[in-house]
């Protein structure tokens, strides 16, 4: 990860409470250097923390502030899953421990492996040459890391524990429109005929694989010269489901240039993909399809849900603001961020062979 800030207001760790823990819990960590806390600046809805004691450097994760959703935010099972995957796939850090004392953060926490790398978000690094190649290079990069992903033999480890194939899509729809439902702040044209159409329109999954389903540039880093990945994070939703439902979930995020500006910028500057060279929706599903091998005929469905998706987990973001449960600003305006994200996956239902 990078992009550190010096800990937002509000978020802050008490440094005491958490170098005890480390010292009697991490017994590699130098017993004479102070702790150092940092957070990472990127995402928006776990906390993540850098931890420096010398040389000795860790990842702190926990929940974000206020109440939380059902099921949301679990960090046991997160650090489950690292633990299953990391020796499989290690791009995903190594977790180290995880603890349930509310005593040390104020709520269950994990620490984990940190890794180091350039974060693409929505520039370049300063001493990287934009060009259409390097466009097409990091697309390709992106694809390729989600089909191994797809690869991974889940069978056997605690995945499956964690997991339940059958009846992923019907759970995904059904759970998501409740999850809406329990954040709703106002009425957004278009919402029942979106979520109807979603309920009549479950498609059959084929395959199950293992699912990242937050798979976005900002959740990884790569090499100093751009050519391979080196970390990937937040598996938090992680689990063993339909990857065309993960394939939708990266491309929610995939914007490109002729998007609406709106759709672009709701979670910001616009994403890394709206410049010159970056795959479109449309070539990147079909690069997806030939190295995986993968009928996507269906993809519009589960981009038209992916959208949905990404407008509850702003919803319950923006919730979270509306009620004072966070005084983030980054989240002011995420309702209409929300709106826009819902207007744009009717429009996908209504018209699937608009993808491109």
């Amino acid at each position: 990860m990078s992009d550190i800030i010096t800990v937002r207001s509000g978020e802050e760790l008490n440094i005491e409470l958490v170098h005890a823990f480390l010292l009697k819990n991490l017994p590699t960590i130098p017993l004479s250097q102070p702790l150092t806390i940092s957070q990472f600046a990127t995402g928006a809805s776990n906390l993540t923390y850098e931890l420096k004691i010398g040389e000795w450097e860790a990842v702190l994760r926990k929940p974000p502030l206020g109440p939380l959703a059902p099921k949301a935010h679990d960090m046991k099972r997160e650090y489950m899953i690292l633990k299953a995957l990391h020796p499989m796939f290690p791009i995903a850090p190594k977790p180290y421990l995880y603890s349930e004392d509310n005593t040390v953060v104020g709520s269950p926490f994990f620490i984990m492996e940190r890794k180091h790398g350039l974060l693409i978000d929505t520039e370049f690094p300063n001493h990287v040459k934009e060009s259409k190649e390097l466009g097409k290079q990091l697309s390709e990069q992106m694809v390729d890391t989600l089909v191994k992903l797809h690869e991974v033999n889940f069978k056997g480890t605690v995945l499956e524990e964690l997991s339940n194939p059958d009846g992923f899509m019907e759970r995904q729809v059904y759970g998501w429109i409740k999850r809406y439902q329990r954040s709703k702040t106002e009425e957004v044209t278009g919402i029942n005929e979106l979520t109807k159409w979603l309920v009549d329109k479950i498609p059959t999954t084929e395959y199950s694989t293992v699912i990242h389903y937050d798979f976005k540039f900002n959740n990884a880093l790569f090499r100093d010269d751009l050519k391979e990945l080196t970390g990937l994070f937040d598996w938090e939703m992680t689990t063993i489901g339909d990857p065309l439902a993960d394939v939708g979930a990266a491309l929610s995020y995939w914007c490109q240039d002729d998007d609406p500006d709106l759709l672009k910028k709701g979670l910001g500057k616009p994403p890394i993909t709206v410049k010159e060279g970056f795959y479109t929706r449309k070539q990147f599903i079909e690069s997806y399809a030939k190295k995986s091998g993968r009928n996507v005929d269906q993809i519009h469905y589960y981009l038209t849900f992916a959208y949905f998706k990404l407008a509850v987990i702003c919803q319950q973001i923006y919730y979270r603001y509306h009620n004072g449960q966070t005084s983030d600003a980054r989240f002011k305006y995420f309702n209409l961020y929300v709106k826009a994200l819902i207007q744009h996956a009717l429009s996908i239902s209504q018209q699937p062979n608009q993808l491109r």
